[in-house]
């Protein structure tokens, strides 16, 4: 009877202390993968949001540069189809916080501007909206192989002394 108490005993409290021995090779690959996923910086993306001339081979900052330049041609295309009363000479930046999807869907964050773009060209927030629903088809940013949402800040600068 002793011997079967010790046995007993020990057998308790090997179940209870030594879990991690009998974990499933499923549950171990999981715990690394959580782990891993802590470390990833994942603000900073691997490849960049791409518009279809865009080179995915080519470096980050290229990469980015492309996108940025694309995203501004087109701001611009869409404001010259608009005619803006302004009393006064006008050299301000207004930014453009917006926010792609895993899927490529951009959408508008927010747009920071001063009062007088805000009291002169009231319209300016609805006309960046509809212009990047517009926009052309947008591959989105990759994080280590995989798409992720990202969030980007483009300046606009509007200047009427030309």
């Amino acid at each position: 009877m002793g011997f079967m108490r010790k046995f007993l005993t020990i057998l308790l409290l090997c179940s209870c202390f030594s879990c991690g021995l009998f974990e499933s090779k499923e549950a171990k690959t999981q715990k690394l993968v959580n782990k891993e996923m802590l470390t990833i910086d994942w603000n900073d993306v691997d490849n960049y949001p791409l518009f279809a001339n865009c080179d995915e081979s080519t470096s980050k900052t290229i990469q980015r540069q492309c996108f940025e330049r694309e995203l501004l041609n087109h701001f611009w295309t869409t404001l010259q189809e608009f005619e803006f009363v302004i009393d006064t000479d006008t050299n301000t930046t207004v930014y453009v916080d917006f926010l792609i999807d895993q899927e490529g869907k951009i959408t508008v964050v927010n747009i920071e501007k001063d009062k007088g773009i805000e009291k002169t060209m009231p319209e300016f927030d609805a006309i960046i909206s509809q212009s990047l629903r517009n926009l052309p088809p947008l591959a989105p940013a990759l994080k280590r192989g995989i798409p992720v949402r990202a969030k980007f800040r483009i300046p606009i600068v509007l200047n009427t002394n030309s």
